[in-house]
């Protein structure tokens, strides 16, 4: 059962092929790389750690080097994982591989953060749900660490009025530099701290003109995270009048720790792995990280090291699930013990229309707010310049200097998305003199509809309808058109909804661990940013605001953060397993009209693979009734069933007395004591049954009795046994198992769920039956 499929093993050779081929420096270039260390492995002669590390960079390389560049090491790891950062070239890593005590030298990865304003995308909207219970927590000793692009602490987000003192047993430290002082921290910001040796290496030295050099956001997106984890109540918050309202952190009395580990040119894995170790060493209870770098396997990835180290410490990790979606497969931050985080719609939006000439009227969205208004009496010239409606082309798109000013000006020009950011388009259309634009989505996007803050009057509207009126412009010789915004609207229904952008399953790496694990808000939220960046984030953009409306799974990230936080500091004694496993089996998989979760990709029914184990429900997770824990030594037994070698498991052995217990029956990963539930049928169809293993712990009232249910299978008879878990004390466990019996070998997954009901909780399980194809 442990064996990868010919699928998996084709799928992990071409990622690995990718990373090598990208990653790996020049004949002789210097590079970064991290390398990971058996800390029992130090000869008695040294010590300290650094002295080790030292000599075993200068064994492999060149003294006069050292003359000519200095020191080669830019970071030692100590906490998280053991190990370094250091430059070398090819040659020298690969010796340094060889050497006695060096577990791994893996090359620097460039991430990127998981907001939809890269060249795919952008967005809008906030969670509004959260106001009953967020104010019942008294607890302010939670603290979250957010790895981003720094904080901005002027925002009236990280006001600590109220708050009690800074905990005694907090051990991190305000870093000061340019525009940030030590007093720049309070009760809410209670760290703030700078990574970029690992940057600057690969990039040149920060052009402190751009950015800074210091704690201080100038991008915005680390300060929108971080007010959306532990952002202090703000009455009337808004963009440019857009979703106005109270805006509040899903843990408003929780602190932040500012961790800036990405700058304008990216972020560096040495850098945040260097964060990830201090974080943990100064003392965060949640690690929020709204950033990815593809996917390699567990121990070529040094974030799932890394994260491993900090699960054993008792800090549970929030990571974003990636905006690859509606793609299969795009997920990334896929192990285990980091909690995956996709995004979904809210039930707010800013509608917009387009009227056509014909007085067909299109609905669409748009957060404009400008001098410029188009006259909603007025009918304005239509033009669009591609050749055909239904598929785009390098003319349809708007880029930079391809809209000729003879065939644009005083005209509403339509754009098709994709290729650039969306509002640079709009700054295309009005350079070129157009005094309006029409958005419209492409397959990709399907019928999603994203509002930006726009420098002209523009509105987006779906895939759909944007081939409706890409063929009235094209056909009719008078093509005309007005738009008109009309503010912000609740109440949307359906909702939640599966963004389009948001990262899909399955997870490849291994089949049995259902990825992503839920969803949260992730579309058009409202936060707090800069004061040094315009809301589009151009810089023609002279606007400035003290929040902005952005999308991405960078948003659902900090909102499960921010639950968690809060159900640490009501549960201070519970695992990460346990947070997580509240935060699934509560999670809930309808809509606001009682329908099934859907796609915005395709408005069909969505599966695990897009939604997980369900939307978030922080009341409910607050008081699960029962989870599914799993401690370091269970998922280090997972690893021992992923074909890993000894030493590439030594990287996750910080503690040298770990080793494969083979807890987990079969060595079949799928009895990893995990939440969702994952039946793996082989390519060898004599298997026709197989039986998997589960254990709860009673967190609900002492004496609860539990019946299960189970949705039908179509390819398979699943039966559960017992079909009642009977407790009597708090923090009894009581294991079941679920048998699987094929009947009918199916060519896709099968997906249902398995409930187990008490009289006051419903403890939910996804299932998914899998038959990988015969050889």
């Amino acid at each position: 059962m442990a064996g990868k499929n010919p699928l998996q093993k084709c799928f992990l050779f071409i990622i690995l092929s990718l990373n090598l081929m990208s990653l790996h420096a020049e004949t002789g270039q210097k590079k970064t790389y991290v390398v990971h260390m058996d800390k029992s492995a130090m000869p008695s002669p040294y010590t300290n750690h650094l002295q080790w590390y030292s000599s075993k960079i200068d064994s492999v390389t060149d003294p006069k080097s050292h003359e000519e560049e200095g020191n080669r090491i830019l970071y030692t790891y100590q906490t998280a994982f053991h190990g370094l950062a250091a430059r070398l070239s090819k040659e020298e890593a690969e010796k340094l591989e060889k050497e006695p005590g060096v577990v791994a030298v893996i090359p620097e990865t460039r991430y990127e953060l998981h907001t939809t304003r890269s060249p795919k995308f952008l967005g809008l909207e906030r969670q509004e749900s959260e106001r009953v219970w967020a104010e019942r927590v008294t607890d302010h000793d939670v603290i979250v660490g957010v790895l981003d692009t720094g904080i901005w602490p002027e925002s009236e987000s990280f006001n600590d009025t109220g708050m009690s003192p800074v905990p005694s047993t907090w051990r991190g430290a305000c870093e000061t530099g340019r525009g940030f002082l030590r007093s720049n921290c309070n009760r809410k910001i209670v760290g703030a701290r700078v990574f970029y040796r690992g940057y600057e290496a690969a990039t040149g030295k920060i052009d402190q003109e751009l950015e800074y050099r210091s704690p201080r956001d100038k991008d915005g997106h680390g300060t929108h995270t971080a007010a959306t984890v532990a952002g202090s109540p703000v009455r009337g918050a808004n963009l440019l009048g857009f979703a106005y309202g109270t805006a509040r952190g899903m843990a408003p009395k929780a602190r932040v720790a500012a961790y800036k580990v990405c700058w304008v040119g990216g972020c560096f894995s040495s850098d945040i792995l260097s964060a990830v170790d201090q974080a943990v060493a100064d003392g965060v209870h949640v690690l929020s990280i709204s950033l990815g770098g593809g996917i390699s396997t567990y121990s070529r990835d040094s974030l799932a090291i890394a994260t491993f180290g900090a699960m054993e410490m008792g800090v549970f990790v929030s990571c974003s699930a990636g905006n690859g979606g509606p793609d299969p497969i795009s997920l990334t931050n896929v192990s285990p013990w980091i909690t995956t985080v996709g995004a979904s719609t809210m039930d707010r939006d800013f509608p917009a229309t387009v009227k056509l000439g014909t007085t067909r009227v299109f609905k669409g969205v748009s957060l404009y707010k400008g001098r410029t208004v188009l006259s909603r009496a007025k009918q304005y010239p239509l033009v669009y310049l591609g050749r055909n409606a239904s598929s785009p082309d390098p003319t349809s798109f708007c880029l930079d200097g391809a809209l000729d000013q003879h065939n644009v000006a005083g005209k509403i020009v339509i754009c098709d998305r994709g290729v650039t950011p969306r509002v640079q388009k709009g700054q295309v259309v009005k350079r070129a003199g157009g005094v309006g634009m029409i958005l419209t989505n492409t397959a990709t996007n399907g019928e999603e509809l994203v509002a930006d803050c726009h420098l002209l009057p523009a509105v987006a509207v779906g895939e759909k309808e944007g081939k409706v009126i890409k063929e009235y412009a094209m056909t009719s010789k008078r093509a005309t058109a007005s738009l008109e915004i009309l503010g912000t609207r609740v109440g949307i229904k359906p909702s939640p909804v599966v963004a389009a952008f948001s990262s899909r399953g399955p997870n490849f790496l291994s089949l049995e661990i259902l990825k992503p694990d839920l969803l949260a808000p992730g579309v058009n939220i409202l936060a707090a940013w800069s004061g040094d960046m315009a809301p589009s984030s151009l810089s023609s953009d002279k606007r400035r605001v003290n929040f902005n409306i952005l999308s991405g799974t960078s948003m659902s990230c900090p909102h499960v953060s921010g639950v968690a936080a809060l159900i640490r500091s009501r549960h201070p004694d519970w695992s990460p397993a346990a947070v997580k496993s509240a935060l699934m089996t509560t999670a809930y998989v309808h809509d606001n009209m009682l329908e099934p979760l859907t796609d915005a990709a395709g408005a069909e029914p969505s599966s695990p693979y897009d939604h997980g184990a369900g939307h978030i429900d922080p009341l409910k997770a607050m008081d699960p009734g029962l989870v599914y824990d799993i401690g370091p030594q269970e998922y280090f037994d997972f690893l021992c069933t992923q074909e890993l070698s000894p030493s590439q498991l030594k990287v996750f052995t910080k503690h040298s007395n770990r080793s494969c217990r083979h807890s987990l029956a079969g060595n079949n990963p799928g009895n990893l004591n995990y939440p969702a539930i994952s039946a793996l049928f082989p390519e060898n169809t004599h298997v026709k049954a197989m039986t998997l293993r589960r254990t709860v712990t009673n967190v609900g009232p002492h004496v609860s009795s539990y019946k299960v249910s189970l949705s039908p299978f179509k390819g398979a008879t699943v039966t559960v046994q017992p079909k009642t878990l009977n407790f009597t004390t708090k923090h009894q466990k009581l294991s079941y198992t679920v048998t699987f019996r094929t009947k009918l070998r199916m060519k896709r997954p099968e997906f249902g769920g398995l409930l187990w009901k008490s009289s006051t909780h419903k403890v939910r399980s996804p299932v998914i039956i899998t038959w990988l194809p015969p050889l």
